[in-house]
């Protein structure tokens, strides 16, 4: 005899072998005590949840010659036809290679015919879903009303595609995703069956890369005993799949956080050169954060070594939960990106860089604590009369701003919709380095405030009679060209250019020196403060 797959050797004979469906073989071995069998069947679920395996059970069961409790005997004649495949009125049927209406025509000539031996002519449809429109039209009224003597029981993954007439004619059982507990007591009965020794670790790896899927889990737990060897530890199967050792997860994660961009390097050269999966690294890599995470909350952790929990423990005890969770958000969506990418070690290699990159994470905190500023000045809330004081605690992670008495007691209030009129209705001169002043003017009076600071002392001058040249005597700092060359602010800038002139202009940056000055974020907010003209102090 042939050698026989884990998964088809373990397939379930009884309910009571049909591990984390409770709610399901409790409700079919119900039925067939009662005799209340049903015609029509939908079994829906997703893959190795045991859909089939079910179907198969319930076939034997309400033919069986001497049933238990409800459950098929698998002794009698009609349980051993079906089990060896000899009893011809058991029809199993895949829809995904016999959809067409021919062969629903078929069976509907078939089902005036009494069954051979057994009580019920059982029609067993998997993968229905893939049947054709002409297809289920033909089924249709055979399912609704077939003979006495007829059982439908239909599968899918996808019963969202199934036409409403088709699932108004059938009971229907949702499956549910097998948790790892379920699969990991599975394994132990067939690891026990089969004389493999596994360790407890392996059998939770296991567990985690089936997904909750029985049928993967035993496929993976095959692949472990290929090699003839029945022992299967933890690092055996993490060799076989492809997943690197907790060590080097755990140096990674640390060298991103610390943002150390060469440890971090050094620790994907020796993961990658030993040839392992990308996406189960960036599994792992998402899972050891999420643990980590999971551990500065709860101080609890299972699968781990005492060795490994004081690891986590100290990376857990000086990285903030928001930081964790940044990164397990910007993980996944590396792994989103590199599905889609040819060059995926590149993608990867990049992405990671990125997250140890500390400069670009301050600049985009400092970029998006700026926006608020600008939205709340823009909201034309902020008044700069005589002794007013402002304080903006109101938006979230924002600096406290007071303003502070103006030059003038007759100082106007800050009006953002006269400034937008202004800004709209004003005609300006047809020379550049008369209209760009007044552009940048304008920018501050309609509350744009980081565009009008970066702009402060540059010049415009006309390159041709398409493109206007924006030029930075003093070169550009590195957070004003982030803002700067956000396509939202170029096409603000070359909207007023082009009123300016009459006529639709593009426009480019010209630094004259190539150097690009670096400042710190509390620089850039007093700079924005000193410049702006407003007055306000950032405390």
């Amino acid at each position: 005899m042939g050698y026989t797959a884990l998964y088809r050797k373990f397939r379930p004979l009884t309910f009571e072998e049909i591990v984390g469906q409770d709610h399901i073989t409790r409700t079919l071995k119900n039925q067939i005590i009662a005799g209340r069998v049903g015609h029509a069947y939908l079994l829906n679920g997703g893959r190795g949840t045991g859909k089939t395996s079910a179907a198969k059970v319930l076939a034997r069961a309400i033919n069986c010659l001497n049933p238990q409790d409800g459950e098929p005997c698998n002794e009698c004649e009609i349980c051993k036809g079906a089990i060896n495949g000899s009893l011809t009125d058991i029809v199993e049927m895949d829809a995904a290679s016999n959809n067409s209406v021919e062969d629903i025509r078929a069976i509907r000539e078939e089902v005036n015919f009494l069954p051979t031996k057994a009580k019920y002519r059982v029609y067993i449809i998997d993968e229905v879903h893939m049947l054709s429109t002409g297809a289920f039209n033909a089924l249709l009224k055979t399912l609704e009303e077939p003979p006495e003597h007829v059982k439908f029981i239909l599968a899918t993954t996808e019963p969202q595609k199934l036409p409403a007439t088709i699932l108004s004619r059938c009971q229907r059982f949702d499956f549910k995703r097998l948790s790892n507990e379920s699969i990991i007591k599975r394994l132990e009965i067939v690891c026990q069956r089969s004389n493999i020794e596994i360790t407890k670790e392996a059998m939770n790896i296991i567990a985690s890369l089936a997904d909750g899927a029985m049928r993967d889990a035993l496929s993976i737990l095959e692949r472990c005993v290929q090699d003839g060897d029945n022992k299967i530890d933890e690092d055996k199967v993490k060799d076989l799949v492809g997943i690197p050792k907790i060590t080097y997860i755990h140096n990674i994660i640390k060298s991103v956080i610390d943002y150390d961009i060469d440890s971090v390097l050094e620790s994907l050269d020796i993961v990658l050169n030993e040839g392992k999966d990308i996406t189960n690294l960036l599994w792992e890599m998402i899972k050891y954060t999420k643990d980590i995470l999971v551990y500065k909350t709860s101080k609890k952790l299972e699968l781990y070594s005492q060795e490994e929990l004081k690891q986590i423990e100290e990376i857990a005890g000086k990285v903030p939960k928001e930081k964790l969770i940044d990164i397990i958000y910007k993980l996944s969506e590396l792994e989103n990106d590199i599905k889609f990418s040819t060059q995926k070690t590149i993608i990867f290699q990049a992405g990671i860089i990125k997250l140890c990159n500390k400069q670009a994470e301050t600049g985009e905190d400092l970029e998006e604590r700026i926006t608020k500023i600008e939205k709340y000045l823009k909201s034309g809330n902020v008044a700069m009369g005589a002794g007013v004081a402002v304080q903006m605690n109101a938006v979230p992670q924002m600096p406290r701003v007071t303003t502070q008495a103006p030059r003038s007691s007759m100082a106007p209030r800050f009006n953002t919709n006269r400034a937008t009129k202004t800004q709209t209705t004003k005609k300006f001169s047809n020379k550049s380095e008369e209209y760009w002043p007044q552009i940048v003017t304008d920018l501050k009076q309609s509350g744009k405030i980081v565009l009008y600071t970066n702009l402060l002392g540059t010049t415009a001058k006309e390159i041709n009679d398409m493109t206007v040249g924006i030029e930075f005597p003093n070169g550009m700092t590195s957070f004003g060209k982030t803002v700067l060359e956000k396509q939202e602010n170029i096409r603000e800038i070359s909207n007023l250019v082009s009123i300016a002139c009459g006529k639709e202009m593009q426009i480019k940056y010209i630094e004259k020196n190539n150097q690009v000055h670096q400042i710190s974020q509390e620089e850039s907010l007093q700079n924005l403060a000193n410049e702006s003209d407003i007055p306000f102090n950032i405390i």
